[in-house]
């Protein structure tokens, strides 16, 4: 079927290419039509945090659940100054006579306590309420943020900043494109070909501009995050040029091998493109798996990286022949005009993501003229002679192999040592969500935020709301000894009187509770537990009610402690899915084994690199991170992304040395020439993933950095410690006993075939096996 899909793309690509820019043109349209409503939905199933919601919700009107933030602001001269009080008196009003906004004043009769009191900064900080419906969009809510902040008074003393991650300023990141600037080098340096670079590029660019676009309508029909779209952006652009460079890789090597553009195309489709398949579906399996958590956002971020993926998928299953039979044999032309095109584009995408506008017009400009007079003007060159191509046993992935299989305890001890010491912090992971006080400093929402901190305190950031259904027939009065014995707890600062919600007839109370310590201080949540487990029991059953303790600190640490509960089995359902279809695949129980084992080691390890950095704060001076606890869906989504990407690795290196196991029959010999054969392409791909996924680092979002990291980490460790390292060392030390499978088994499992079909084996390669004869 993948030959034929390669045969049929290369001979009707003219067509194939029109879908594709259809596609994109049509889909753009369309999704710029509808527009996109991003949210982060955090229902969940049977979680006190929710339950209180939804009291909020159908008795108060929604009230501390919708769309919020504050104006907080701070004036030298003091916030009652005449003429600080009546510039923002005036301020505020417009927004609130706006009928999409809704805006609670601290001049206002009863707002009083918005002002601080206590403190340094009595009298000195103020802040105002603001509140948007419920179906306000994501754009909306970022929109509305910036008029705030561009209408604020300008008065001497005075200072206005905008705070709640709502309407935070959250700028589209330009780190992405610095690394497809990094990805642009790497490629050239392994193809040493501007068009071979080029067709990865172009079927990556492809997949995501579709990926993206299905991403936005289905933030209309689910519950996305706005960080997904970034996120899918990653993830497309590294699996997107993974997946076509192993296609082209192929392509190549048949090329070599005497084959037509035709017959290059379709076997390259039937081996390479097979692994790209089945590496995919994995990919999209493990992001689906996540959909169980019960989680809506989760849910939409599964979704959505799983459209992107599958798109990527296709374009290189269907555009990237089309494109190969108009390249055809050019994929072997490499010039000095093409390549000084390549590196002024190259410079021109760094310029964009570094911002640098007087680098971006000039090089782009330039790059342009000359690839267009470079493509025009280069004549047609010969593919290289196949007698000049080099051998395996020559090539330095061979010796390493062999270096390796000579030393196979020494090394696999070495490996497991260096992914052991790595992934040690992870021994201290604490789950939680961070806040704006993790924001860049230079930002209003984190300004805005150490406001609020130095005028009431560190947690006032972060308040408790405690609510309740009233029975008809209980003493409201007796709803004031649930707040005083919560008073008297000593994590809490501050408790409101109770507040009903139809002082007449009410039918619920609830107060407000503002802890001594920061949202995310561990504090915090062990204030929170005493509160739910000690305090409240004894006068819940006094007043015959039942509490529930809500806001957004006490949805993070029940998010928290939900996700953290279930990620052992997410974990082993994805790792029991990899082993199993590792086994099919290589007919083998060892390998799937082998591989689920050095997986756990791998991603603990990355795993033990995110805690260090971004819980602990090491390098926080380099990389603007501040401590925090660890996103609790984090390290689920890095599982299973690196899962998708280590079973990419997996296939091709593995289907690799199984085609040579089973042509020579020689288990070392196999390792050897299977890992010289696939190791410069894994590398590269290996190297682009590594600096696309490394570059968000550079991001102001915590959470884009800390996935950065995560994957750039584990793609390193996988293409090294574990491909380079410890797959030789293992099955060299395992040898012929690596494909064992019982017949039994080998009976019940149905068969998927990866390695494809090629017409014929290649001859150098043969020849290459028969005078290697030295033993590991």
């Amino acid at each position: 079927m993948f030959a034929r899909i390669g045969t049929w793309c290369h001979d009707h690509r003219r067509v194939v290419v029109a879908i594709w820019v259809a596609l994109v043109v049509v889909l753009g349209g369309i999704s710029g039509g509808v527009g996109a409503d991003f949210k982060e939905d955090f229902q969940g199933p049977n979680v006190e945090s929710q339950r209180g919601f939804d009291i909020l919700k159908d008795r108060f009107g929604g009230v501390g659940a919708g769309v919020s933030g504050t104006v907080v602001f701070r004036a030298e001269q003091g916030v009652d100054d005449p003429a600080v009080r009546s510039a923002m008196e005036d301020y505020l009003a417009a927004f609130d006579a706006r009928d999409d906004v809704t805006v609670a004043s601290p001049y206002e009769p009863g707002g009083e306590y918005r002002i601080s009191r206590q403190g340094p900064e009595a009298g000195k900080i103020a802040y105002a309420d603001i509140e948007m419906p419920d179906d306000t969009t994501w754009d909306g809510s970022k929109a509305l943020g910036k008029e705030l902040l561009r209408d604020a008074p300008d008065i001497e003393g005075l200072q206005v900043e905008v705070g709640g991650q709502s309407f935070a300023g959250f700028e589209a990141p330009s780190s992405e494109v610095i690394g497809l600037a990094f990805a642009i080098v790497i490629l050239i340096l392994s193809f040493g070909s501007v068009l071979a670079m080029g067709l990865p590029v172009a079927v990556a660019l492809f997949g995501i501009g579709v990926g993206t676009t299905l991403l936005i309508l289905a933030t209309n029909l689910l519950a996305v995050p706005d960080f997904a779209q970034f996120l899918g952006m990653m993830i497309g652009l590294g699996v997107g040029i993974d997946y076509a460079l192993f296609i082209v890789t192929r392509y190549r090597e048949n090329l070599h091998h005497g084959h037509t553009v035709r017959e290059a195309i379709s076997i390259a489709l039937d081996t390479a493109g097979r692994a790209v398949a089945f590496a995919g579906a994995t990919v999209i399996i493990s992001f689906l798996g996540m959909v169980v958590m019960g989680v809506a956002f989760i849910s939409g971020v599964a979704v959505t990286a799983a459209l992107v993926v599958g798109a990527t998928v296709a374009a290189s299953l269907t555009l990237l022949p089309a494109l190969l039979g108009f390249a055809a044999r050019r994929v072997e032309l490499t010039r000095w005009r093409g390549l000084i095109a390549a590196g002024l584009v190259a410079v021109a995408l760094l310029g964009a993501g570094l911002g640098v506008p007087a680098i971006v017009v000039p090089a782009m400009v330039l790059a342009a003229v000359v690839l267009a007079l470079g493509f025009a003007l280069a004549p047609l060159k010969r593919t290289v002679d196949v007698r000049k191509a080099k051998p395996l046993a020559k090539t330095a992935a061979f010796r390493w192999s062999r270096l390796i299989q000579r030393r196979p305890w020494a090394s696999f001890l070495a490996g497991v040592l260096v992914l052991l010491t790595l992934g040690v912090p992870v021994l201290g992971l604490r789950l939680g969500f961070s806040d704006e006080g993790n924001f860049d400093e230079a930002t209003t929402t984190r300004k805005a935020y150490d406001l609020l901190a130095d005028g009431f305190g560190a947690g006032f950031n972060g308040p408790l709301l405690m609510v309740t259904e009233v029975p008809a027939d209980v003493d409201t009065a007796s709803l004031d000894a649930i707040g005083a014995a919560v008073a008297e707890d000593p994590g809490v600062a501050f408790v409101s009187p109770a507040m009903l919600n139809d002082p007449g007839s009410p039918s619920a109370a609830r107060w407000i509770v503002i802890p001594t310590t920061a949202p995310q201080d561990e504090s915090t949540t062990r204030t929170l537990g005493r509160l739910r487990h000690d305090v409240l029991p004894a006068v819940e059953l006094d007043g015959q009610v039942d509490v529930a303790v809500t806001g957004f600190t006490a949805v993070g640490v029940d998010f928290s402690n939900y996700l953290g509960a279930r990620l052992p089995y997410f974990f082993g359902a994805v790792l029991a899915l990899s082993f199993l279809l590792l086994m099919v695949v290589f007919r083998s129980v060892l390998v799937p084994l082998k591989a689920v084992i050095m997986n756990l080691l791998s991603i603990g390890a990355a795993y033990g690199v995110v805690v260090a950095m971004f819980q602990w704060g090491w390098l926080g001076g380099l990389t603007g991170v501040e401590p925090a606890p660890v996103e609790p869906f984090v390290p689920m989504m890095l599982f299973a992304i690196v899962f998708g990407l280590s079973m990419d690795y997996e296939v091709f290196l593995l289907s690799r040395i199984k085609e040579e196991w089973t042509r020579t029959g020689d288990s070392h010999l196999a390792v050897a020439n299977g890992l010289a054969a696939t190791a410069k392409v894994i590398t590269a791909a290996a190297a682009i993933m590594v600096v696309v996924f490394g570059s968000f680092l550079l991001e102001i979002d915590r959470v884009l950095k800390l996935m950065g990291v995560g994957l750039s980490v584990a793609v390193l460790l996988d293409a090294t410690v574990v491909r380079l390292l410890l797959v030789p060392a293992t099955m060299e030390l395992l040898g012929d006993r690596n494909w064992w499978l019982p017949r039994w088994l080998d009976r019940l499992l149905p068969n998927i075939d990866v390695e494809g079909h090629p017409d014929e084996v290649d001859e150098f390669q043969a020849a290459d096996a028969e005078r290697e004869l030295e033993p590991a």
